[in-house]
């Protein structure tokens, strides 16, 4: 990760929620309440709390939706089954795409929200829904700018990112470069507005009325005691996917089983989904599970410091070959690792490249991929490629045959997007990575106003989903940096009809 001072707190606090959740499973003695003591006195009553909205999740699409909410003057609580705040987003790299926006005309970059539509649509196979992709990219920009106005969320102001399967860089890059800022600066937002954020309090039931609208919520806090949530108006959804949940992904998709790590953080358990099903909400896409191509073959842990792979690295295999456009979408190059020797891939940068991808903010990161053995510095390219047994001849002529084209300017071999950076400045770096799970585009199905809706395709009253939680907006594929766009446009939107 991009802070690892922070990274060890979070592991601390996941540490310590898994302890007080039994990973996220339900215990029965830890939730009931025994009454067996006192037979003399009533049955204990579960604790009862009265709100407009229950958000349930604290990530990055749970928190817009509360900001929102407050700023609407609604009375909205937020649950938190975890220690932390944040979710995945606190553990992403923060970055956010959106067309036509300020940076991209201070740096002369060309797009438009139809750019950015056709974009999302092809890079998810055109299994996305349209209606809901529409409404992604008409709001990306906004949201970009409600995080700057509205949260302070500081972004560098002369640099994009261009994730794999986006025509041009779009993407918005947080102070930091990690998703420590923008959760940061959301709650810090939500503390301004005196939002009840109650962490270690795990949503276990989702109640409906007599009419079917929703309207209360069954939780449980660290004691084992049972609080009873009611909302008035509604309850959003946003918990997540369940990449972290071996069982699930196995049961939509038994591809991706025991033998696949994942970047998520152990919360990620679909059990947002779990709930709304059993009121009858829809499924849409779960088949769709995502895995990220440059990660640790140790750990699974998602890799900042591959980042060089946007900024001109070169992805190679143990033969020394390239084998893949190093921006292609994630799930292309994720296969194509999967079929080289071992599974795995080397990423290869010299000191030029290093410098283009702002490593200061992940040298601790660095430093503990060299101890970890999975990634190497050295004066020479073939000591490098040495010290990972990668064909050194092989890997000479590729490198050579890479840095003609940068000369050139065109890749003759994949016809690499972005600019085309010659690796001839030592020290040089190669970095083994291999694909990890990332992202599950499946989830409840919603409408463009983030409604959830059942299996007889209408609206269930008074439930609403955000996030990752929810399914179609990113069809078979997820690019790269809709994530964050995804949260906070229709975190946002969820909040706005759920008060209608």
């Amino acid at each position: 990760m991009k802070n690892f001072k922070r990274f060890n707190i979070i592991l601390l606090a996941i540490v310590l929620s898994l302890s007080l959740f039994g990973c996220g499973t339900n215990n029965s003695e830890n939730t009931s309440v025994d009454s067996t003591d006192t037979p003399d006195k009533d049955k204990q009553q579960a604790q009862e709390e009265i709100y407009d909205v229950v958000v349930i999740g604290g990530g990055g699409a749970g928190l817009s939706a509360a900001i929102e909410l407050k700023g609407a003057g609604a009375n909205v609580v937020v649950l938190e089954k975890m220690s932390f705040l944040g979710g995945n987003t606190l553990i992403s790299g923060g970055e956010l795409n959106a067309p036509d926006t300020w940076i991209q005309e201070k740096l002369g970059i060309e797009d438009s929200i139809d750019q950015y539509k056709e974009d999302t649509l092809k890079g998810g196979d055109y299994k996305a829904d349209e209606d809901l992709v529409t409404v992604l990219a008409n709001n990306a920009r906004n949201a970009m700018e409600w995080l700057r106005d509205e949260v302070n969320v500081s972004f560098k102001e002369d640099y994009l990112m261009q994730f794999g399967g986006h025509s041009v860089p779009r993407a918005a890059y947080p102070k930091g470069g990690s998703g420590n800022e923008l959760i940061g600066k959301l709650v810090d937002k939500a503390e301004e507005l005196n939002i009840p954020i109650k962490t270690r309090v795990k949503a276990e039931e989702i109640l409906a009325d007599d009419n079917g609208k929703v309207n209360k919520v069954v939780a449980v806090d660290e004691d084992g005691n049972e609080i009873v949530f009611k909302a008035n108006k509604g309850v959003i959804l946003a918990t997540g996917g369940f990449g972290s949940n071996v069982e699930m992904r196995k049961q939509y998709n038994a591809e991706y089983d025991e033998r696949y790590m994942s970047t998520d953080q152990p919360g990620t358990t679909g059990d947002g989904i779990i709930m709304a099903e059993e009121l009858g909400a829809a499924l849409v896409g779960m088949e769709s599970i995502q895995t990220y191509p440059a990660c640790s073959p140790e750990t699974g842990v998602l890799s900042y410091v591959a980042d060089t792979r946007f900024d001109g690295a070169v992805l190679v295999n143990k033969e020394g070959n390239r084998f893949v456009e190093e921006l292609d979408r994630r799930d292309v190059i994720s296969k194509a690792i999967l079929d080289q020797t071992d599974a795995v891939g080397y990423l290869v940068w010299d000191t030029t490249i290093k410098e283009k991808s702002h490593m200061d903010n992940y040298m601790q990161e660095f430093e503990q991929l060299v101890k970890q053995g999975t990634l190497i510095k050295a004066d020479k390219l073939e000591e490098a490629a040495e010290y990972f047994d990668i064909n050194v001849e092989e890997l000479k002529e590729t490198i050579g045959k890479y840095n003609e084209y940068a000369v050139n300017g065109k890749d003759e071999d994949f016809n690499r997007r972005g600019e085309i950076v010659g690796l001839t400045k030592a020290p040089y770096y190669i970095q083994k990575v291999a694909p990890s799970v990332h992202h599950t585009m499946g989830g409840l199905k919603i409408d463009t106003q983030a409604r959830v809706i059942n299996n007889e395709g209408n609206p269930i009253p008074g439930l609403f989903a955000a996030g990752e939680v929810a399914g179609g907006i990113h069809g078979a594929n997820r690019l790269g940096g809709n994530a964050i766009t995804d949260i906070v446009v229709f975190g946002r939107i969820a909040a706005e009809n759920v008060l209608k």
